[in-house]
């Protein structure tokens, strides 16, 4: 059963505290639209352009930083402290009388949300240390995001029949608020982190070279590039394809909207199953492989008479959209493998700031592209991109170096060295196995 991982006290709450905030952020991003309207009228769209690009920015840029900074607190005092900072930054945003007010403020929310994810993820595994409850817990997570986008809007729209916009940001504070409550009220696990008495500069590069130097981690990272390609056009350009393209209207973008919703929503709900049957790496490259075929399909279809119907269209979008969420929501399993649990916070930081990287590009891509060549042949471009990021991952995350445990040797290790107490002494070095982690000091990586 997927819902059995939230018998789970501890999960139960944190799962709770996911679930308030993101329908939080979902408040926050209808009354941002209307506050940029009220602020720069005609020109809200290009505010609303920066809001986006500002909160990528943070993203990719602050996550590491973030991490290495607040390393050396319990989470429990992170998470507590972000949900604060983003709820006294959303109360703050109906008062502001300028528009680079609104970009300071949106900055100063998401660099803390750019601090509270990797923090949060990180301690899932922890909680959750049986591989088993942990892929429930991530389906959790990716319908959780699902349903954000489809109950937020309606839940704006019915408080916007009784008051205005303005009070959409309380709701927001109130969120936040009731997140940290709930975080207060878990019990987390305690965490001995053997990086504190580490160098900042090492803290903040940590993540980073684990992440890149381990070869299903630099997979991963081209299938995000590969998922992003596909997200972007199509949260970027499904208004355009069905007003311009089909001539329908806005009730039929939310319908295509919501039909890419659903079939993630499926995914999440199969793949628990589904990978108790397979590995991650053959799950997330066929989602891959299937849903760049499908938008080099849908390219041709758009420049063609061939164009697909309304009906086959939706069809198309939900196939999409199971793909889609077949290729993310497994990341968790992989830097959970990929990293000793010192190492899990600033692992889950890294891949928050490098997925995020994939989506600074795409999402001007997928905009610059469709208004200068059409919906064809963004999509072909965007299609391309995908596949090379499908290739990049065969080639950089080889089915015959995939362990959870590696084997190596040590050369440079003293034989007192606790790392070492069970290893086999050879005629190369001290041999033994374990997670792989950038920091082991290897005489020669092992056979990837």
């Amino acid at each position: 059963m997927l819902f059995e991982v939230l018998r789970n006290p501890t999960y139960q709450r944190l799962f709770g505290a996911q679930i308030i905030a993101l329908l939080g952020t979902g408040l926050l991003t209808v009354a941002l639209g209307l506050l940029a309207f009220d602020a720069a009228g005609g020109e809200a769209g290009v505010v609303l352009g920066m809001v986006f690009f500002i909160k990528m920015v943070a993203y990719v840029g602050l996550s590491p930083l973030a991490n290495a900074v607040v390393s050396r607190l319990p989470p429990r005092r992170v998470l507590v402290a972000m949900d604060l900072v983003r709820a006294v930054a959303a109360l703050c945003l109906p008062f502001v009388d300028s528009i680079w007010q609104i970009y300071l403020l949106i900055f100063v929310l998401q660099g803390a949300s750019a601090t509270f994810t990797p923090t949060f993820q990180a301690l899932i595994p922890e909680i959750l240390p049986d591989e088993r409850q942990y892929t429930r817990a991530l389906s959790l997570s990716r319908l959780a995001y699902d349903l954000e986008n489809l109950v937020s809007p309606v839940l704006a729209g019915l408080a916007l029949l009784f008051v205005s916009y303005h009070w959409l940001f309380g709701g927001t504070t109130f969120g936040f608020l009731l997140s940290a409550l709930l975080v207060v009220s878990a019990t987390l696990p305690h965490r001995e982190r053997a990086q504190q008495a580490q160098p900042f500069l090492d803290r903040l590069s940590r993540g980073m070279r684990i992440y890149l130097a381990t070869p299903r981690l630099r997979g991963l990272l081209s299938l995000n590039l590969a998922a992003a390609s596909i997200g972007a056009m199509v949260i970027v350009n499904t208004v355009v394809i069905v007003r311009a393209g089909f001539g329908l209207g806005e009730p039929q973008v939310a319908m295509a909207l919501g039909a890419f919703g659903a079939g993630s929503m499926t995914a999440a709900l199969l793949l628990p199953r589904l990978l108790d049957r397979l590995d991650d790496r053959t799950v997330m490259l066929a989602g891959a492989a299937v849903v760049s075929t499908l938008f080099l399909g849908l390219s041709l279809g758009l420049g063609s008479f061939t164009r697909p119907g309304w009906g086959g269209f939706l069809a198309l979008w939900l196939v999409i959209g199971f793909c889609y969420a077949v290729v993310l929501t497994p990341s968790g399993r992989l830097l959970r493998r990929s990293a000793q649990t010192a190492d899990l916070s600033p692992v889950f930081a890294a891949h928050f700031a490098l997925s995020h990287a994939c989506w600074l590009v795409t999402y001007p891509l997928a905009g610059w592209l469709g208004a200068r060549l059409g919906m064809a042949e963004t999509a072909l471009v965007l299609g391309l991109l995908a596949v090379a990021g499908v290739l990049t991952a065969l080639f950089l995350w080889p089915v015959r170096g995939d362990k959870s445990v590696l084997e190596h040797v040590h050369t440079d290790l003293d034989p007192a060295d606790p790392h070492i107490a069970n290893a086999v002494r050879t005629p190369h070095g001290w041999r033994h196995a374990h997670v792989f982690n950038i920091d082991d000091r290897h005489r020669r990586w092992p056979s990837h």
